[in-house]
C-alpha cells in the first residue's frame, strides 16, 4: 500500500453546483493522495458510474482511489480497495473476495475495534469520529482525542484519523499523534477546494 497522509472523501452534498470530477480533481493537485467514494444516498448504477470515473481520474495522478463500503463496485472497477464500516461485510469475507493485494481499511471507534481490525489483517483503520461531524447521518458520538492516543500507543498498523476535522482543530489532532487525516466538508467544500488541500497537506508535512 502505497504510503498517504491526505485522505479526502466525496461528499456531493457540500459542492452541490459542481462536478465530483472537478471537485477530486482540485483536491488531488492541492495535495489528497488517497481518495475515497462515499455517497450514501445514490443507486449501485450511479455509485458505479462515479467509480469508474473516479478510478481513471485517480490512475491518471497515481493516486490510491478506495470505494466506501461496496466491495462488488469495487471489484467492477479495479479499485484500490474498499473501506469498510463495523456493520458491513466482515473483513475476512471481504479479504476473500478482493484478494491479498487490495487495500482494506475499517472504521473503528474504540481500541477493541482497533485491535479486531489488526488482527484480521487490516490494511489501515479509520480512527473516529475525532470531533462531532455531519458528514454521517448514522450519528456516532466523537471518540476524541484520546483515543487517537491510544491508537498510537497500541495500534502499529497505519490509521487515519477523521471526523470533524478543520483547520483550526487539526493541529490539536497531530499534537495527539496522527499523521494522517481524513477530510471532507473541509476541503470538498470549500470555496478554493485546491487551496484548502494544500493547507491541509502543510499542516501534515510538519508531521512526516
Amino acid at each position: 500500500m502505497k504510503d498517504f497522509s491526505l485522505y479526502v472523501i466525496t461528499g456531493e452534498q457540500f459542492y452541490p453546483h459542481r462536478h465530483y470530477l472537478e471537485v477530486i480533481e482540485e483536491a488531488i493537485q492541492g495535495g489528497a493522495d488517497m481518495v475515497q467514494l462515499r455517497e450514501k444516498k445514490k443507486t449501485k448504477r450511479e455509485l458505479l458510474d462515479m467509480a469508474r470515473q473516479l478510478k481513471a481520474l485517480c490512475d491518471r495522478y497515481k493516486v490510491p482511489f478506495i470505494v466506501n463500503d461496496h466491495v462488488d463496485i469495487a471489484l467492477a472497477v479495479d479499485a484500490d480497495g474498499v473501506h469498510l464500516g463495523q456493520d458491513d461485510l466482515p473483513l475476512e469475507e471481504a479479504r476473500k473476495i478482493l484478494g491479498p493485494d487490495k487495500i482494506i481499511g475499517i472504521s473503528t471507534h474504540n481500541l477493541e475495534e482497533a485491535k479486531r481490525a489488526e488482527e484480521g489483517g487490516a490494511d489501515y483503520i479509520g480512527v473516529g469520529p475525532v470531533f462531532p461531524t455531519n458528514t454521517k447521518e448514522d450519528v456516532v458520538d466523537p471518540v476524541g482525542l484520546e483515543y487517537v492516543r491510544q491508537v498510537v500507543e497500541h495500534i502499529r498498523i497505519p490509521f487515519v484519523a477523521i471526523g470533524g476535522i478543520k483547520l483550526h482543530n487539526v493541529d490539536q489532532v497531530l499534537k495527539a499523534g496522527a499523521k494522517r487525516i481524513s477530510i471532507v466538508s473541509a476541503i470538498v467544500g470549500a470555496e478554493n477546494v485546491k487551496e484548502a488541500a494544500r493547507a491541509f497537506a502543510r499542516k501534515l508535512e510538519t508531521v512526516r
